[in-house]
């Protein structure tokens, strides 16, 4: 058989922020509706509840106070390095997916000048002229198109080793009066690929992509504080947090069986499936649609590996954490074995969605 050039995970990191912030640190907040702007009459209390039973958060991670997200990102960078036993200097690329780029505490503006990626190559003293540095913007799918993109390098044979980062610090830029401010979380996650020559398919098998911003890109923006009297004009990300749940429940299952068909594997073949830690309702309805697809009824227990109960929604840092958890047996009951077919796969602001099918 002839060999062939395939992209490989060699390493992955994670940085998890030092500070625990549980669903009664929003006690006090005054919520208010988002489309009148008056303050919601039920005790935050019960808010809470009904926000714990729809998405399954407990608590989240902020970063403290001195951190930004270049910091956080090349912490999990290093993380991953020492994970796949490299040197930082032998990347050939730096690929920082976020959304937001770096904010000061206490000052919402966002700083991307420069991009992330070259922040990030500066704070791990990476001397390297030929290793590329550049940033990836795409909504919570922003580290999986990184990594989309990464395969095409290593593919092409313009690049043999880079890393792919998904950091995003969401504390400083959610609207305090905003029930969905509680969803939000700061983290980062890393993996380091490499191309490798095999006969036989390995790593990087397909992937497949879909962008709706004609009639959704308006779904997940930036837009003014709920609190009709909040002093100032700083912008704060905003949802359609109902919209974005149909169009995600509605689009993705086709976005993944299309990775799958690409790979020319079935639903069987599958072991895991690292998704998008958004809301654990939509995922499992997601993951149901999936197998409707299939026209499977039987879901193998354990599937789905979920860490947004206690890490919240940190958007491109979720899947690529999960991912350095579970393969660091960092996730009680979960394991990848070698040979074992994933599918990772995002959905966010754009909207965008991604799918890769991935074998180690």
């Amino acid at each position: 058989m002839t060999k062939e050039i395939y992209t490989r995970i060699i390493g992955t990191g994670s940085y998890l922020p030092p500070r625990i912030i549980k669903n009664s640190h929003f006690l006090n907040n005054k919520f208010y509706d988002l489309s009148s702007k008056k303050l919601l009459e039920k005790p935050n209390e019960e808010i809470i509840q009904k926000f714990k039973e729809i998405t399954n958060i407990e608590e989240r991670r902020y970063v403290a106070e001195d951190q930004v997200t270049s910091d956080v990102a090349a912490l999990a960078i290093k993380d991953a390095c020492k994970s796949a036993e490299i040197n930082e200097e032998s990347l050939d690329f730096i690929i920082v997916a976020h959304n937001f780029g770096d904010i000061l505490e206490g000052n919402i503006r966002t700083d991307v000048l420069p991009a992330l990626a070259n922040k990030v190559k500066m704070k791990l003293h990476i001397k390297n002229p030929s290793c590329m540095a550049h940033d990836v913007v795409s909504g919570c799918p922003g580290w999986t198109q990184g990594m989309i993109i990464a395969d095409a390098y290593i593919k092409s044979g313009f690049m043999k080793r880079g890393v792919v980062v998904g950091a995003d610090v969401l504390s400083r830029i959610s609207d305090p009066h905003d029930r969905d401010s509680m969803i939000y979380a700061d983290g980062a996650g890393a993996t380091i690929v490499e191309a490798v020559e095999s006969e036989e398919p390995t790593g990087i098998l397909s992937h497949s992509s879909r962008s709706d911003s004609v009639s959704y890109a308006n779904l997940l923006t930036l837009g003014p504080s709920s609190n009709p009297d909040f002093e100032g004009n700083e912008l704060f990300i905003k949802m359609a947090g109902h919209k974005l749940y149909i169009y995600a429940i509605n689009n993705v299952p086709g976005v993944v069986r299309e990775s799958i068909e690409n790979a020319g594997l079935d639903l069987s073949d599958i072991k895991k499936v690292f998704i998008h830690q958004a809301n654990e309702k939509m995922d499992e309805a997601i993951l149901n649609g999936v197998f409707k697809l299939y026209r499977e009824k039987h879901i193998p227990e354990g599937i789905m590996p979920m860490s947004i109960r206690k890490l919240g929604n940190s958007s491109t840092a979720t899947v690529p954490t999960v991912i350095d958890l579970v393969l660091k047996g960092k996730m009680e009951g979960q394991e990848i074995n070698p040979g074992d077919h994933c599918i990772i796969c995002s959905v966010g602001a754009g909207m965008n969605i991604n799918s890769i099918v991935y074998k180690w």
